[in-house]
Formats: C-alpha cells, sequence, structure tokens
C-alpha cells in the first residue's frame, strides 16, 4: 500500500512537471527562440585594435552574428525570433532576461566574444547554468509558472497547479533539470558544429554562474564565439566569412535541438543528442612557428614572408627568426604548422616557449631602427623614446635598441607601447651575455 501512494505521488509530480515543461509548446503555434547580442551602446564588450584589420569590437560581431542567425530561423515558418537588441543599443541584462521569460521562450541563446591577456588562447566555448545557481533559477522558474494563475483560461487549463504545495515544488525541480538538460544538448550541438564542420578549436560546453544563464526560465546558452586577443582569430570575427560562418554553425545547432524533440510521446522530452565536445586542455608551454632564419630583416607585407600575418621577429645574434602565431593548444598548434608549410615555408617547425621564464643571462630589447644612416637628434624614432635608446654601429650599419625585459612577455608589451607611439618594424633582440 505504502509503494503504490508514492508512485501515485511521483506520478502526480510528473504529470505537473510535463504540463509546466509543455505550457510554452502547446500554448503557441511558434517555437520561440530569443537571440541576445552581447553588450552594445555605449558598452563595446571585448575590443582590440589591429594595424591591418582595425577595431574589432564585441558588440558589432555579436549583432551581426544574433542578425545573420535569426534572418536563417525566420525563413522557417514555425520558429519565431525575438532580438534583445537589433540595432547598437544596451538592454540591461535583466531587461534581456525579462524579455525572454516574458515571451515564454523555448530558447535563449547570448551571443559573446572572448578576450585574454594573453595573445595565444583561441577557440569557441559554450556555457550553461553553473551548479551553484540552481536555487536562484528555481526561483525564477517558479515565478515565471506563478502568471499561470493570472489568466482565468490558464487557471483551467493549470487546474492541477499550485506554486505554494510540495508537489509543485518537486515538479519546478523536475522542470529545472530539463531545462538544464536542454542547454547542456543545446551547447554540444553548437561545439560540435564549430569542431566539426568549421574546423576550429572548441573549448567544451562548461557551467558557470551567468546572469542571463541564471535568471531565465527556459533552456539557456551563452556563446563565445571566439577570442578577440588572439590576431587569427580576430581576423576571423571581424571578417564576413568568419560570421557566416559562425551564424551558420549556431543556426544548424538550433535546428538539430528542435528535431530532437519527440513533441508526441514526450512533449518536448528530448530524445537524441549528439556527443558533447571533449574539452582539449592546453599545454604548458606556448608555441610560435619558426618560419626561418635569415641575416636579412623582413618588415610586414615583404614577400619573403608568404603573406603571413601575425609574425614576431626576433633577433639572436646576427640572424632573425621569424615566429608565426602563438597558441597553447596542441590542435592549433598543429594547424599552425600546416598554414605556414602551406603557404611555403617547407622546413617551418614548432618551438616551445614556456610562459614568463626568465632568461638565466642576458636580456631582451627592442630594435628600432637599422640602418646606414645615422638618426639625427630630432628623429621622430629618438623623440618617441626620449633619446633613451642606446646606439652601435656594426659593420657600417647603425642599429639603435631600446629598453630592456627579462622575459619575453615583458618584450612583447614594451614592444606595443612602441608600436602605439608610431613606431614601425620593431623587432625583438635577444641579447645573450
Amino acid at each position: 500500500m505504502k509503494i503504490y501512494i508514492i508512485t501515485s505521488v511521483l506520478s502526480k509530480y510528473l504529470s505537473i512537471a510535463l504540463l509546466l515543461f509543455t505550457f510554452t509548446l502547446g500554448a503557441q503555434e511558434k517555437f520561440i527562440v530569443v537571440l541576445d547580442a552581447g553588450h552594445g551602446g555605449k558598452d563595446h564588450g571585448a575590443a582590440r585594435t589591429y594595424p591591418e584589420i582595425g577595431y574589432v569590437a564585441e558588440k558589432d560581431v555579436t549583432l551581426n552574428v544574433a542578425l545573420a542567425v535569426g534572418r536563417m530561423l525566420e525563413k522557417h515558418k514555425d520558429f519565431k525570433v525575438i532580438y534583445t537588441r537589433k540595432t547598437d543599443v544596451y538592454p540591461t541584462l535583466t531587461e534581456r532576461t525579462n524579455l525572454a521569460n516574458r515571451s515564454k521562450a523555448d530558447l535563449f541563446l547570448s551571443i559573446h566574444v572572448n578576450a585574454n591577456q594573453k595573445t595565444s588562447p583561441y577557440g569557441t566555448e559554450t556555457y550553461v547554468q553553473g551548479p551553484d545557481q540552481n536555487r536562484t533559477n528555481l526561483e525564477v522558474a517558479k515565478a515565471e509558472n506563478d502568471v499561470i494563475f493570472l489568466d482565468a483560461q490558464d487557471r483551467q487549463t493549470f487546474g492541477s497547479y499550485d506554486p505554494s504545495s510540495p508537489e509543485s515544488l518537486i515538479a519546478l525541480k523536475i522542470q529545472q533539470s530539463r531545462y538544464l538538460e536542454g542547454s547542456l544538448i543545446l551547447g554540444g550541438f553548437i561545439e560540435g558544429n564549430f569542431a566539426n564542420k568549421d574546423k576550429r578549436l572548441s573549448r567544451g560546453v562548461k557551467q558557470m554562474n551567468l546572469h542571463v544563464l541564471r535568471m531565465n526560465a527556459m533552456p539557456s546558452v551563452l556563446i563565445e564565439v571566439g577570442f578577440v586577443s588572439n590576431y587569427d582569430e580576430a581576423h576571423y570575427l571581424a571578417s564576413s566569412k568568419g560570421q557566416a560562418e559562425i551564424s551558420e554553425s549556431i543556426y544548424e545547432a538550433v535546428i538539430s535541438y528542435k528535431k530532437a524533440y519527440d513533441r508526441k510521446s514526450g512533449g518536448g522530452r528530448i530524445v537524441e543528442s549528439k556527443p558533447a565536445v571533449v574539452e582539449e586542455q592546453p599545454l604548458k608551454n606556448d608555441f610560435r612557428i619558426l618560419l626561418m632564419s635569415s641575416p636579412s630583416k623582413y618588415v610586414p607585407g615583404d614577400p619573403a614572408l608568404k603573406g603571413l600575418n601575425y609574425i614576431l621577429t626576433i633577433k639572436e645574434g646576427n640572424l632573425y627568426k621569424y615566429y608565426y602565431a602563438n597558441t597553447n593548444m596542441a590542435s592549433v598548434r598543429d594547424r599552425n604548422i600546416k598554414t605556414a608549410r602551406d603557404a611555403g615555408f617547407k622546413n617551418a617547425t614548432s618551438i616551445g616557449f614556456t610562459p614568463d621564464q626568465k632568461l638565466a643571462s642576458g636580456y631582451y630589447t627592442i630594435e628600432i631602427y637599422a640602418g646606414k644612416d645615422r638618426l639625427a637628434s630630432s628623429s621622430p624614432i629618438l623623440k618617441a623614446v626620449s633619446d633613451k635608446a642606446v646606439r652601435t654601429k656594426v659593420g657600417g650599419v647603425f642599429y639603435y635598441t631600446y629598453g630592456t625585459a627579462k622575459t619575453l612577455e615583458e618584450a612583447i608589451a614594451i614592444m606595443k607601447d612602441l608600436e602605439k607611439k608610431g613606431l614601425k618594424n620593431l623587432v625583438i633582440q635577444k641579447v645573450v651575455k
């Protein structure tokens, strides 16, 4: 008898949960997707400026991608797309989630661009509700389902739902777990497309306590479509080709997610899913691709560099060493080697650099000029460094260097500061004592 009672009550809980979870699907004719373009207006989000690309701002990339995804979804009659913004404005985080909740959306996708202090991080990642935010998310789900009692027809339809009852609380918890399940599956579709279709590095599906995930009463994901702090990826994010590929991968993930519903038998229960992408672990070292060593100094755009960008030149002794790209991910390192060899550097090889490693002896400095003519004291180059350059003459060539650093990262930072002052064709010189 006791077993029968427990089974009966559990059945009641599941019935209420099913009723709540299928409300959006059953009460509305269209599958509602809310697309949230991160940041906007005065909030530019993550941004970088590159000489060859210009200013790349997160708010612009996310808006372009969101609008493109929406245009593709709107071609399907069974979809309704709602945008948190369609222009360069800034809705608050609360306004974004309130819009999704009021709309009784089936999915919420927030699109963002990543950044890091280092230039090596690379790839995509998708976030879902974190394990430490379940209580807050449960309260949101409860509050959103309380509106059922505001309409007479809804009261009749949901006559068995009482938000204050223990049965309904358990039902909401079941509903909440389905939100997380749906988020994880959608995230798997998205990252799977990035990795398998676009051949990009996927960092996987992760959980994090983020407002736009915590405060939504529906499956929700936050997509980081790439790192603007990485030169190659910033170029990809800013390009029409890159934005088109990103948009198509997200669009196809939403289509796959919707197809995964078995509405007849499960009322919104997902019955198939693709395996989540395994997160690649970063390597201990950074890897740059050594293209060549030469006594000649080549500047960006020189034909000798075969069209490759983001070249770091390090002078050791009388040789200039030309390194392409930088990453701490094995898959990206291997892809960079292939890119270099395809460009014509058949002997290109990867060289490991220990991050923030200090030289045991000697130092790094920045070569700001090399030429047969001695610089005048009025030279803009010398003025940019406040006449603190060190001049040497070797074999009839004048060399001017500036600054000292114990690590390569410090030297790169000095070089970037000089570039901001207008100096060009700079080279890091390794001085060994």
